[in-house]
């Protein structure tokens, strides 16, 4: 991603904004509904099936769910994700839904403009995030159902569409759509500045004489961006919040893209700012020798490319994927349905308990399980000897593997095996191996069974996850994860929340949702909007802070 420098960025007059979000995926787009003042209070007509939880629910119906105490509502209750209000928001929205039961919501939404906390919601491209770069023809792994947002029927904008009796998911393409449509249908696209780009986020605290913003020029902080600061943001208006005078402030900067990929530079202050930029930043990767060379990449995208441009066929040297997750199974999908001969190497076994298929109901995820039984049964161990042209082991002694790996190995002088044995004429999977290298003349150097294994590809995949890429915070944000020793990962070492508020532990006035904070499911991240929008309507009554009225005043 292209960076702006930071001596081009306007120093004049910044705007304060209240709430900031970075990100416009469905993290920002939920969030940015509940801070529109959209409340949702218990719907007196349902009933739900957690009699513990209803009872709670109608002891203070009158009350807007934001209002209440999250953390008594969310006691006892569990589920798939480790945040509790998370927990607490899907089975408001979808009632025992990991029951199989398709409950109606127990909510009922109202809008009182007089909750409107102003704000932004910047992100790179449309509504809709990740979305919009992801396969068209693949199917989600959540149904459709439970990838939609409040207020909003997910099938209502899909025409009812379903695929068959055993099956509700659906494509990137019509989940985007989706998102697009739900900030339009909202009239939340005053809220939204699409193709920026944030390159940096600084504290800086105010109140505190001859420090912060004591230093800037009188009235700082109440008057537009400077020259040239706020082109492009026509239309995005907020009204100044004074947060009376104490406490911090954010400093967001960096450039809006617009036509002709004119950059336009822009500074805000923020009283809050969200940090909701999901997981897809930055692939994860080995860390192998030959990882740059130009045959290796790491989207699935890639292989998408090389099939569209003819640049695989059958013919083709083998295909090595990476991973042993949805991702990888994704392109082996693509490669096989294109009948291109795949190698497919992960660490664990077979028989995990972490593999992500077993824990996939086969009755909806068919392919997966494809895949699974393939993994299973056509190891490379269980190939039988074969006299086929297609690429074969090339045996390697271990005592090279020993100075690459620091696994052990057999005594000096052991061999890979019997060169003579074959691959599976489709796929072959190597199930306990590592990669060690990627070679020049288009080789992988693999490791399992105490022996190394080289063989001729055509392309690789590395499909073993992605991180956040938080570069525009001091340290890239590591200081805010569980543990500040390691950098931020999704499902390693998220970032550190307060469980009912999500606000950083380590940073007042700056909070995380959805993936950052270990919440990968769209069904999941809706908990941290609640959480979130929760905690601030509740600091902004306790200040006796007015509200806005409802309209942006941006410039």
């Amino acid at each position: 991603m292209p960076l702006l420098e930071e001596t081009t960025l306007p120093q004049e007059h910044p705007t304060t904004v209240p709430v900031v979000i970075i990100g416009n995926g469905p993290s920002g787009i939920c969030l940015s509904y509940l801070l529109s003042g959209h409340k949702p209070y218990l719907d007196t007509s349902t009933v739900h099936p957690n009699p513990i939880l209803y009872r709670k629910l109608q002891e203070t119906k009158h009350l807007s769910i934001t209002e209440q105490e999250l953390e008594y509502l969310s006691e006892g209750l569990e589920g798939r994700s480790r945040n509790p209000v998370a927990v607490l928001f899907d089975t408001l929205l979808h009632p025992n839904a990991d029951f199989g039961y398709e409950f109606p919501p127990v909510l009922q939404w109202r809008r009182d403009k007089q909750q409107h906390i102003p704000h932004l919601v910047l992100g790179r491209a449309t509504p809709g995030g990740a979305w919009h770069a992801m396969e068209g023809s693949m199917l989600t792994i959540s149904l459709g159902l439970w990838m939609e947002l409040p207020g909003v029927n997910y099938r209502d904008l899909t025409n009812g569409k379903r695929r068959d009796v055993t099956s509700d998911r659906a494509t990137p393409e019509e989940i985007s759509s989706y998102y697009r449509n739900y900030v339009k249908l909202k009239g939340l696209q005053k809220n939204f500045v699409d193709n920026t780009y944030v390159t940096s986020v600084q504290k800086l605290c105010r109140g505190q004489e001859g420090e912060g913003l004591e230093n800037r020029p009188s009235g700082q902080g109440e008057r537009g961006v400077g020259d040239g600061g706020n082109e492009g943001f026509e239309g995005n208006k907020v009204e100044c919040l004074n947060n009376g005078g104490g406490g911090a402030l954010w400093e967001v900067r960096g450039y809006q893209q617009v036509q002709n990929d004119t950059h336009v530079p822009f500074s805000l202050f923020a009283e809050n700012v969200v940090l909701a930029t999901g997981a897809s930043d930055s692939p994860v990767r080995l860390g192998a020798e030959g990882e740059d060379l130009p045959f290796v990449f790491h989207s699935i995208s890639d292989l998408g490319l090389a099939l569209s441009q003819r640049k695989l066929d059958m013919n083709s040297d083998p295909v090595l994927i990476v991973g042993a997750g949805l991702s990888a199974a994704d392109a082996i999908l693509c490669a096989c349905n294109s009948s291109i001969q795949v190698l497919h190497v992960f660490r664990k076994s077979v028989d995990d308990s972490d593999l992500i298929f077993k824990q996939l109901p086969k009755t909806l995820y068919q392919e997966y399980h494809t895949v699974y039984n393939r993994m299973c049964s056509q190891t490379y161990t269980n190939v039988a000897p074969s006299a086929s042209n297609r690429p074969q082991a090339v045996s390697i002694a271990s005592s090279v593997c020993a100075k690459m790996c620091p696994k052990p190995q057999l005594a000096a002088g052991s061999m890979a095996g019997n060169a003579s044995v074959g691959l599976f004429p489709d796929y072959t999977s190597f199930p306990q191996h590592c990669l060690v290298s990627f070679q020049s003349d288009m080789k992988c150097l693999l490791q399992g069974n105490n022996s190394l294994k080289a063989f001729k590809i055509s392309m690789a995949l590395v499909l073993i996850g992605t991180n956040p890429n938080l570069f525009f915070l001091k340290d890239q944000g590591q200081y805010l994860g569980q543990d500040p020793t390691k950098p931020i990962s999704c499902t390693q070492n998220p970032i550190d929340i307060h469980p009912y508020t999500f606000e950083c532990t380590k940073e007042p006035g700056l909070f995380a949702m959805g993936p950052l904070v270990g919440d990968n499911f769209v069904r999941f991240l809706k908990g941290g909007a609640l959480g979130i929008a929760s905690c601030l309507l509740k600091r902004l009554k306790k200040k006796g802070t007015l509200i806005s009225n409802g309209e942006n005043n941006f410039i």
